[in-house]
């Protein structure tokens, strides 16, 4: 087996590993440290919630795009092709074609990238099913919250 693949598989596995643990931290950080501080309506809660998810998101877009960065200069291991702008727009579009599994193909990976990539999308899928799911169990608190908000509201008239 070619070392730079072997390398890149232990990439990946550090990149699923760092991936995971952003994501459970922030939303280990929603849910225990910021929505029991704020004293708003659920509505508003669940607008605070989302934006949050889609921070995380964001926070593991960059960190695969750092990851590409770091890696197109080094010499064997791979790169890109295709309509390329040049520098950093070029990392940020693909981590965030890849990642959310929208794949336009104006921009490939070569060589060991195609494993990293790869695995992004797979990582990305993972994320977004466990922030959908999150977001649901939030939703149903919320909403059970906005119930009896609204029932002591008209009790209250």
């Amino acid at each position: 087996m070619e070392m730079t693949l072997v390398y890149a598989m232990m990439i990946c596995v550090l990149m699923v590993v760092l991936t995971v643990l952003v994501h459970y931290e922030g939303l280990r950080l929603i849910s225990d440290q910021l929505l029991p501080r704020l004293h708003m309506h659920p509505r508003q809660r669940m607008v605070f919630t989302i934006l949050g998810v889609f921070a995380a998101h964001t926070v593991e877009v960059w960190m695969f795009t750092a990851c590409y960065s770091l890696l197109d200069g080094i010499s064997g291991f791979g790169g890109f092709m295709g309509h390329r702008e040049g520098g950093w727009v070029d990392y940020l579009y693909f981590s965030v074609v890849t990642y959310t599994s929208l794949g336009l193909g104006d921009v490939y990976p070569v060589g060991s990238f195609r494993l990293l990539t790869g695995v992004e999308a797979l990582t990305g899928l993972l994320m977004i099913g466990w922030s959908a799911s999150f977001t649901y169990i939030l939703m149903v608190r919320f909403w059970e919250q906005h119930t009896e908000h609204d029932l002591r509201h008209k009790r209250g008239r």
